[in-house]
């Protein structure tokens, strides 16, 4: 099976126990590590981060045994641009590129698939990445 790359929105719901969404998350990230191997980026890292006074920390909370830390390839951003200005064409209003763009191209040129609780803009920014959703 791919490995899974690991949207902050899961491990956000996770590590706040978030009345909602824990369950399912938790569920669905199990059933993940049960069958691939487990990958964050620099940017889940950085969008989980902000709950965390330190780096240690949320070090802790995501131990490298469990989740392996893959960086962000080059191609990976370039594609993240160009999946950029397709949304800016389409009418999208933001003026930088956001950060599902660089974790769905990320998945895309490694051949990861994304579990996440927010799967619209990988849909339709990268169909070809398939997508566990909780």
């Amino acid at each position: 099976m791919k490995d899974t790359l690991v949207d902050s929105s899961v491990l956000i719901d996770i590590l706040t126990n978030d009345v909602k969404w824990f369950a399912r998350s938790s569920f669905a990230l199990e059933e993940a590590m049960n069958s691939s191997a487990i990958v964050i980026n620099p940017i889940i890292f950085a969008e989980v981060s902000a709950s965390y006074k330190n780096f240690e920390e949320l070090d802790r909370r995501l131990p490298i045994e469990l989740y392996r830390r893959d960086d962000l390839p080059f191609e990976a951003a370039f594609l993240a641009a160009r999946a950029f200005i397709k949304y800016r064409r389409k009418g999208g209003s933001r003026t930088t590129p956001m950060p599902d763009f660089l974790i769905g191209a990320h998945a895309e040129v490694r051949n990861f698939c994304i579990l996440t609780r927010d799967p619209r803009r990988f849909r339709r920014y990268f169909p070809s990445v398939e997508l566990i959703t909780p």
